[in-house]
Formats: C-alpha cells, sequence, structure tokens
C-alpha cells in the first residue's frame, strides 16, 4: 500500500488530533481525549497545559495508555487497513459482525469473549454518525443481555473471571442504551432472566449492582419498558435489595453504588403501581439514611433527587406513616431546612415538612423540638429564591396555627 493510500484510508479514530498522523503510542488524558504520546508531550513541554481538542484547563498532567485502543490498531494494520470504520459502513458491519460471532460462539474462550468485549466498548463510546444504525441492525443490545442473563446462574458459576465478564457486558450495554431502541430490555421480564437479574443484585460486586441500577434507571425513559419497569418496582426482593445497598453504603468510596440505587428508586416512583411496593420494602428508610449523611459532611450527589423521590412516595398514607415513624425522619428533614449551599434540597424539605406537619400531630412537635422554627427564620433572612421563602412562610404560618388550635383545646 503506499504512502498516499494509507493517509486516505486512516480511520478518523486511529488519527492523533494533533497531528493527524496515525496513532502510534496513543495515550489518553484526563479529559477523556487520547493523543500520540509524543504529540502531547511536545504541546505540555511547550508550555499549553489545555486540552488541545476540549481547551480545558489540565489540573493533572497525568496520562495513561489506551491499550485497546492500541490492540484496534494493531489488527487494523494486520488486515491490510480492511477495517476502515470512519467511511465505509459495509465494512465496520463486518468487524461488528466478527466481534458478534465471538461472543455467540460456544467454542470461544473467555479471554477471547473479553476482547471482544473490550473493542464493543470503545467501538460505541467513540463512534457517531453510523455507529447506531450498526449495533442496531446486528441486535447487540439482545445478545449482551442474554450473555448476562440468559444463563442458569448458581454461586458456584460467580468465579472472579465471571464477575468481571458481568461487569465489562453491563459496561458495554450501558454504553449501548442511549443510541440503540430499549424494546430488548423487556426480555428481564422473563422469570428466569429476572431470577437472574435480582441474583446478580444480591451476589455481584458494587460495580456490578451500580451497572444493574443504572439499567433500571433507564427503563423508565420510554413508554416500550413502561411494563419493565412496573415488573421490577413491584419484584419486593429486588427493591428490598436497592434499598439494602443505599443504607449499607456508609463509605465515601461507595457513593458510587449508593447514588446509583437512588437513581433506581427515584426511577420506579415514577409509576404510581410501584409506590406501595416501593414504601413497603423500606423505601423511606432508605431515602432518609441516605438524605441524612449530609450532617456527616460527606458529599451527597443526589440529596435533591432523593428527597423528590421521597415527596412522591408521600402521595400515599403508608409513605408518611413511614417518615413520622422513622426515628430520625423529622429531624432530618428539619436540618435540610436551612441548606444555603442547596436551595433545592431546602425547597423540598420545607414541602415535605409542610405535608407531614399538616397531617401529625406529632409530627409538629418534633419539628419544633428539633428546631424548626429557627431553620425557618434564618432560611427567610437568607438569599433563598421567593418560591422557598413563599412556602417557609406558609409552614410557619401551618404550625403556629396549628399550635394554637391544639393549646387552646388544652
Amino acid at each position: 500500500m503506499n504512502e498516499a493510500q494509507t493517509e486516505i484510508n486512516i480511520p478518523h479514530l486511529f488519527r492523533c488530533p494533533i497531528s493527524l498522523d496515525l496513532l502510534e503510542d496513543p495515550v489518553t488524558l484526563t479529559t477523556g481525549q487520547t493523543y500520540d504520546r509524543s504529540s502531547i508531550e511536545k504541546w505540555i513541554s511547550a508550555g499549553n497545559f489545555t486540552c488541545p481538542v476540549t481547551m480545558q484547563k489540565l489540573h493533572d498532567l497525568s496520562f495513561v495508555p489506551n491499550h485497546t485502543l492500541r490492540h484496534l490498531i494493531d489488527q487494523w494494520l494486520q488486515l491490510g487497513s480492511q477495517y476502515h470504520p470512519s467511511t465505509n459502513n459495509s465494512a465496520t458491519i463486518d468487524y461488528l459482525a466478527s466481534l458478534k460471532n465471538n461472543l455467540e460462539s460456544h467454542d470461544s474462550t473467555l479471554e477471547t469473549k473479553f476482547k471482544a468485549l473490550e473493542k464493543i466498548k470503545v467501538l460505541s463510546d467513540e463512534y457517531c454518525s453510523f455507529r447506531k444504525s450498526c449495533f442496531q441492525q446486528l441486535s447487540f443490545l439482545s445478545l449482551l443481555l442474554e450473555l448476562v442473563f440468559g444463563l442458569c446462574l448458581s454461586d458456584s458459576k460467580l468465579s472472579e473471571n465471571y464477575l468481571d465478564f458481568v461487569e465489562l457486558t453491563l459496561s458495554c450495554i450501558l454504553k449501548l442504551l442511549p443510541i440503540v431502541n430499549l424494546e430488548p430490555l423487556n426480555i428481564i421480564k422473563d422469570e428466569s432472566k429476572l431470577e437472574n437479574f435480582i441474583f446478580l443484585f444480591e451476589k455481584g460486586t458494587s460495580s456490578i449492582k451500580t451497572s444493574l441500577c443504572l439499567v433500571i434507571d433507564y427503563s423508565t425513559t420510554v413508554s416500550q419498558t413502561e411494563d419493565l419497569c412496573h415488573v421490577l418496582g413491584n419484584s419486593q426482593k429486588l427493591v428490598h435489595e436497592i434499598v439494602q445497598v443505599v443504607m449499607n453504603q456508609n463509605s465515601v468510596d461507595n457513593d458510587e453504588v449508593s447514588t446509583a440505587a437512588i437513581k433506581a428508586l427515584s426511577a420506579l416512583s415514577s409509576l404510581e403501581s410501584n409506590k406501595e411496593s416501593l414504601v413497603k420494602c423500606g423505601a423511606i428508610n432508605g431515602i432518609i439514611t441516605y438524605i441524612s449523611r449530609c450532617e456527616n459532611g460527606k458529599k451527597i450527589n443526589l440529596a435533591p433527587l432523593a428527597m423528590a423521590t421521597l415527596k412522591k412516595l408521600l402521595v400515599l398514607e403508608s409513605g408518611k406513616e413511614a417518615l413520622v415513624n422513622h426515628v430520625n425522619g423529622i429531624e432530618t428533614l428539619v436540618k435540610m431546612v436551612f441548606k444555603v449551599c442547596n436551595q433545592e434540597c431546602s425547597e423540598s424539605a420545607v414541602g415535605i415538612l409542610s405535608i407531614i406537619c399538616s397531617d401529625f400531630g406529632s409530627a409538629r412537635e418534633v419539628a419544633i423540638g428539633a428546631g424548626v422554627l429557627s431553620q425557618l427564620l434564618f432560611l427567610l433572612q437568607s438569599q433563598c429564591g421567593t418560591k422557598t421563602k413563599t412556602k417557609a412562610r406558609m409552614l410557619l404560618k401551618l404550625l403556629r396555627s396549628k399550635w394554637s388550635e391544639e393549646s387552646m383545646q388544652v
């Protein structure tokens, strides 16, 4: 192959954004962009401390080798540049079909399947114009779901290598969900696959639990999978496991999985038919536990979403009772009233307390004892929004009027 032909045939993915030449030693910056090592080293040594593509400031100048992309380039070169993803859609489909065959074949080793999945992960992440049609045409989502949930699982099968395989497959599934039709997710409704879904949630690693929670989150994004959301939300065993993840993750290191679990609970609560199951399985307790970590100075990424989910569950009397009966429920909400750093949480806390204090005298007593009046006054003197202040005034008025009524009755 002559030099000009090679230049024409280099896929866009395989070119260094700086030199525009074939990547010889691809390395990835903290921004996620990949460059040839020599090119990015020259860029930085010249005093440029930004990412050339995104122009983000590089607070960390380190980079890591992109072994997966290096492997893809090596394979492309071995094939005589026949694999041409940037301009040849047919070749891309052929290449993806070969990866699919490796995953489907009973003769493929686990190592072969690992390599195929790694390539799929890179391809699904990098390609834009044709990736959706290619992955959709080859039914990759159905295949990957079958790989994870289609086997007859047992404790004996959950070796470290197998769990690594499940983690990688779920990672590929999550890469595909935003770009393909979600109809194949409905296979999880099948009894045996649902059992495997729950089994993996019980026995899997934190990474597996995180991915399964995010799959649940996706199940509520389109009407095609509404029935799946209903099935998942009414599986009390599954909901119980999700709640346990929220309640048991007390380490900052495990914030990712508890955050994903909050997303799952929020997604499931979007269906009215799921709310009773969520409350019955302890979702209120789990959410309060998650929110209460703010008191310990931990970074809680989804406190506003957790508060919004809690409010959705309070349409049920059982939800209100679960909150009132929680040993720290009302106190936790009172502490969230005056959150200068998060006005969304403040507004939600005031709204939830208004609902509970209107219906339960015991909640009013606890709230007042926990200092809600001073919290509300601080909030009114702060720079919070008009909507939050209006709700705060209404709650103050409610507490005063109820207190007056009860005093007169005494």
